[in-house]
């Protein structure tokens, strides 16, 4: 009996055992997948880590990287008649003068040809589309990178204009004692206008400054008003959609401005905005009804404005010994970016994602947004146009007989 118990009891034993290595060989699989796995997750932070350091200093490297001299990659020969205005239009070249405008590729072939003849050409341009009308005359006629998009006739003369990406087109006209301020569709031919404005001296006052934001649903006017020696800026914005609808004249907003001229308003895209008078910067934001965001007072005279989508540029001369001009650069939101100096007697300055390209017929400078420098040289021929590319270090040079590909290196 004694003999039969002791076996029972190494039966048990031996069961137990077995459970027990049974449990540990679980415990041990689920250990070794669980480690496994986290091997796995270890390995994959530690790829993504190296590849975000990897980015970062290549992102650093190219930011800090500076070059010393340009080559010419490439050549295309072109014509550019005498009197003929060169100007960017979204990577291609817009040729314009008193008897008609082209298009350009980047290759100098000729995309389209448009004759026409006027006294004063006045020019607006918004991404890939242009309009272009005589000052004093009555046609305007609407382009893009494709070909002509429309002809807009008035029965009044033109004394200035603005167009929008998508072929919207506000026209200031005059009617003796009244100014008009039309708004067209510019994307067929047309005499018939989708707005009808007034402006009058004695009330509003007069118009100096028109702009129309990308999408032409907004619409920003500056108006100047003298009574009695006492001056009167105003900045109104007109919306012509659904929340305009609604509104006397589709007026959403405005802002009066004693005692200065307000005689630069620009969209810089759909809902950005800003206008410069002789003593401050405004900036405005909303895609329906804009409101004044920031103000800058400024104590020195602006020599020359330049923008984009994201940044507006002041010159200023400079007095420092820096450099003869000064570059105060804003982002859309008002705050000051960044400034840089320079001495080149500039023709066009261009804001290239984050870099500020600055030139003239025979010397650049690139630099970056922060002022730090990045390239400063001389064209081997005397250009008019540059065009960024898509390359940040290539850009098309616009000569008097030629497009030449420029690398920097």
């Amino acid at each position: 009996l004694g003999f039969g118990r002791s076996m029972i009891n190494i039966r048990n034993y031996l069961k137990e055992k077995e459970k027990r290595k049974s449990t540990n060989r679980s415990v041990d699989y689920k250990e070794r997948i669980r480690s496994h796995k986290l091997s796995i997750f270890y390995r994959a932070a530690l790829g993504i880590f190296l590849a975000v350091v990897l980015v970062a200093f290549l992102i650093i490297h190219w930011k800090n990287k500076v070059f010393t001299d340009s080559v010419i990659a490439d050549t295309a020969p072109i014509t550019v008649v005498q009197g003929a205005v060169v100007e960017n239009l979204d990577g291609y070249v817009l040729l314009y003068s008193k008897d008609g405008a082209s298009c350009l590729d980047t290759k100098g072939q000729a995309v389209w040809n448009r004759t026409y003849e006027m006294q004063t050409p006045l020019l607006s341009v918004s991404g890939q589309t242009a309009a272009i009308g005589d000052y004093n005359g009555r046609s305007i006629y609407v382009v893009d990178k494709a070909g002509e998009r429309g002809v807009v006739n008035t029965n009044l003369p033109i004394r200035n204009l603005c167009v929008s990406e998508n072929g919207v087109v506000a026209a200031v006209l005059d009617d003796a004692n009244t100014i008009r301020i039309n708004v067209y569709n510019g994307n067929e031919n047309t005499e018939n206008a989708i707005v009808n404005a007034k402006a009058r001296m004695d009330k509003s006052g007069y118009p100096v400054s028109i702009s129309l934001s990308t999408n032409g649903k907004l619409m920003a006017v500056s108006y100047l008003y003298v009574d009695s020696g006492n001056m009167k800026s105003s900045v109104a914005f007109y919306n012509f959609g659904e929340v305009g609808q609604n509104k006397a004249d589709n007026y959403v907003s405005g802002y009066d401005y004693l005692n200065t001229v307000v005689p630069f308003v620009r969209f810089m895209d759909n809902d950005s905005s800003f206008a410069v008078s002789d003593d401050r910067i405004v900036f405005f934001a909303g895609a329906e009804v804009p409101t004044n965001i920031a103000t800058k007072f400024l104590e020195e005279e602006v020599q020359s404005i330049y923008y984009d989508e994201n940044y507006v540029g002041l010159v200023f001369h400079n007095a420092s010994g820096e450099g003869a001009y000064r570059l105060d650069v804003y982002d859309s939101a008002g705050n000051k970016a960044g400034s840089l100096f320079f001495d080149i007697e500039y023709t066009d300055i261009i804001f290239n994602k984050d870099q500020v390209i600055i030139y003239s017929d025979k010397e650049c400078q690139i630099s970056s947004i922060k002022g730090v420098s990045k390239f400063l040289g001389s064209f081997e021929k005397n250009t008019s146009l540059l065009i960024p590319t898509n390359s940040a270090y290539r850009y098309m040079a616009v000569t008097s007989d030629s497009i030449d590909t420029i690398e920097l290196k």
